[in-house]
């Protein structure tokens, strides 16, 4: 432990102009093995102030503010794409079916020969994700099977609407909702 008169005896050894250029906050300890010189820190100059944390917090809150609803509105999109994808996915596969059946597969029937890539049966209708899929109509006979298909994905995206896309027998998907002012395929 070093006492009061060892730190004076060390200042009073060290030339001046080292002791004028010493900051105030570095104190002397002396050892008989060695000299150290250890800064201390202020009571002000450990860590980020409240202040400094509260406008960090704030302009994270703002950023998310701004980002969430592009982050939102580009996660329904990529659903949009993925369904429209699907729907090509299932004409090929209706195309298949007809020409082994002599008829277009039901909404079941063709969910079974893509392996459940459609989604999961639920009666009649097929769900995927926030999307669901049906015929029109919901049961068709073998007859209107030969004559041609419509097949529907609807979703209900909140604050942006109703979402349609149509599959027909001619291989298109059409979007129906939101109307489309430009080629939407």
């Amino acid at each position: 432990m070093r006492k009061q008169g060892d730190t004076t005896r060390m200042l009073r050894e060290m030339p001046n102009l080292v002791k004028n250029r010493v900051p105030k906050n570095v104190t002397f300890s002396h050892n008989s093995q060695c000299r150290e010189v250890q800064t201390m820190k202020g009571k002000g100059e450990s860590g980020f102030s409240l202040i400094e944390l509260l406008l960090v917090c704030v302009v994270v809150a703002i950023i998310a503010t701004i980002a969430i609803p592009y982050l939102q509105k580009a996660v329904h999109a990529s659903e949009n794409r993925s369904m429209q994808a699907t729907l090509k996915s299932v004409a090929s596969t209706q195309l298949s079916f007809a020409t082994t059946n002599n008829r277009y597969g039901r909404l079941n029937e063709v969910n079974n020969l893509m392996a459940g890539a459609i989604g999961t049966t639920a009666g009649v209708e097929v769900n995927r994700g926030q999307f669901t899929v049906s015929m029109v109509p919901p049961t068709p006979t073998d007859g209107e099977l030969r004559d041609g298909y419509v097949i529907n994905a609807t979703r209900t995206v909140p604050g942006e609407g109703l979402y349609v896309y149509e599959l027909t027998e001619t291989g298109r998907v059409r979007q129906v909702l939101p109307a489309c002012t430009m080629d939407c395929e």
